[in-house]
């Protein structure tokens, strides 16, 4: 499968300014398969350090951070190394703390040789005690679950993501294409971004085959809180990841700590929630109030929504029948919203775009609001046809933006909202954002 990441990793490959570069993610989004691949094609030769599965490779590293001895001794161990020829790959590094300290001398005495550095929970590792992180010696690239796009592709639709990007931007989408993409909007609902889950469908097209990879992941996620986590940590991570679903379905989906077990406050569980968010495995969407730019200033750390890395395993984990997403039964309205921003979420950040929420008092609010390139830039997601938004509406008239966007099944369309340019774009076309963004006032 076709992972759109191996684009950065060809731009890293060729940056003459390149550092080693440390690849982090959630566990199982694909990392290992992805540097593989673009090891085989990319180099004349590829060498792969696995520090979990051969434990004697820490040894190496024991006696001095001698770049030059090290790469001789894993040659001569593994397979041979030439610098501008090879790929070095040390992977599950996070299990050998010396290793992640000698990026930094890769760095300074051999920066010519393309090393990365990836690891299961490597986020967390990074951040915990023991660890000299080297500061400013090594570039970083998040990879995450595979994207809508990705998701297509890899279902035969390589095509239709194809067609579509071809189309003017203001051209409503064909049914030829707008009604197989729903129906994988559909599927990608259920079945989400993890790889080996997404293998499975493609092979099958078994939703419940889809379900059981999915409840071995979720269950794998259980057992890393015990395996990794502080001991004192792991009954609160377990709560929080249990809570996730239902805090996201409330009406107002702000993330309350009381409401993860009664009596618990933010001090009780700052810790645990922080834990989640380094591994990957929940994203935390922060309040902003007064929209400045730069809005990472702006943002509110004690006010925010907390949304499921993957949506396929948030609709398990809320054991949501894929029945109730292919056939939209009414009574799914509350978690069919939830859904949709959590998709929405997801696929911004894989395609790099950093977002927070606006909220003015208890009365209105914009779902997702960004400054990506510079513009400030409004935008509301519904998980039907249905578009109005008083919320958006307010939000334009106060602060004229000079484009704004909404996401729902409705087709591919614009208006103007006073002096704001708007777009209606269909979730299914989500992939084409920087491209609408880029398009200015056609006014």
């Amino acid at each position: 499968m076709e992972r759109n990441i191996i684009e950065s990793l060809k731009e890293w490959k060729n940056n003459p300014k390149r550092k080693p570069l440390i690849l982090t993610g959630v566990r199982q989004c694909g990392k290992t398969y992805a540097v593989s691949q673009f090891g085989e094609n990319e180099f004349s030769s590829f060498v792969y350090c696995n520090f979990e599965k051969d434990e004697t490779l820490a040894s190496i590293f024991a006696y001095d951070f001698d770049v030059r001895r090290i790469v001789e001794e894993i040659s001569n161990i593994v397979g041979k190394i030439e610098v501008g020829e090879t790929l070095l790959f040390f992977d599950e590094i996070q299990t050998c703390p010396r290793a992640i300290t000698a990026l930094k001398y890769f760095c300074e005495d051999m920066r010519a040789l393309h090393l990365i550095a990836a690891g299961s929970l490597l986020g967390v590792a990074l951040k915990g005690e023991g660890v000299s992180f080297p500061v400013g010696k090594v570039n970083h690239l998040q990879m995450y679950p595979m994207s809508f796009d990705e998701f297509v592709a890899a279902d035969g639709g390589a095509g239709l993501i194809a067609g579509v990007k071809k189309m003017a931007l203001e051209r409503e989408i064909p049914d030829a294409f707008s009604v197989p993409l729903s129906k994988h909007l559909k599927n990608y609902y259920v079945v989400g971004g993890m790889p080996e889950v997404v293998q499975s469908w493609v092979d099958t097209h078994d939703y419940q085959q889809a379900a059981a990879i999915q409840d071995d992941i979720i269950s794998g996620y259980t057992n890393d809180f015990s395996k990794h986590a502080p001991l004192s940590d792991v009954p609160k991570i377990a709560m929080i990841w249990e809570s996730v679903p239902v805090q996201l379905a409330k009406e107002n989906n702000k993330f309350v700590f009381s409401h993860v077990k009664k009596g618990l406050r933010a001090k009780d569980l700052e810790d645990a929630l922080r834990w989640l968010v380094d591994a990957g495995l929940i994203y935390r969407h922060k309040l902003v109030e007064n929209p400045e730019i730069p809005l990472s200033g702006m943002m509110d750390e004690t006010y925010f929504k907390v949304f499921a890395a993957d949506v396929g395993l948030l609709c398990r984990k809320a054991r949501i029948n894929y029945r109730s997403i292919l056939e939209e039964d009414e009574r799914f309205i509350r978690y069919k919203g939830a859904i949709a921003e959590n998709f929405v979420l997801s696929q911004l950040l894989s395609m790099g775009i950093e977002s927070c929420f606006w909220r003015s008092g208890a009365t209105a609010e914009v779902d997702f609001l960004t400054d990506y390139e510079g513009r400030l830039m409004p935008i509301e997601v519904k998980s039907a046809e249905h578009t109005k938004a008083k919320s958006f509406q307010l939000f334009c008239a106060r602060y004229h933006p000079r484009m704004g966007m909404k996401f729902s099944l409705k087709n591919v369309g614009d208006y103007y909202e006073k002096d704001t340019h708007v777009w209606n774009i269909p979730l299914y076309a989500i992939y084409r954002i920087k491209e609408y963004s880029k398009a200015g006032s056609r006014k």
